[in-house]
């Protein structure tokens, strides 16, 4: 994940939460999200793809 990508979530969370956020930093906020959802889906599937299940008797 990029560092710089969930700062910036962060301080628009933050600022959101303190005193409001234009139509501008909305927007951008959920672009943010949603890209963050799709770099921690991918991340997840390949954790996934990679899991072996092994039976021990």
């Amino acid at each position: 994940m990029d560092k710089k990508l969930i700062d910036r979530i962060n301080q628009l969370s933050r600022k959101s939460k303190a005193e409001g956020l234009s139509p501008e930093e909305k927007a951008e906020q959920q672009d943010l999200r949603k890209e963050y959802l799709t770099e921690f889906r991918s991340n997840f599937r390949q954790q996934l793809e990679n899991v072996e299940i092994s039976y021990v008797d």
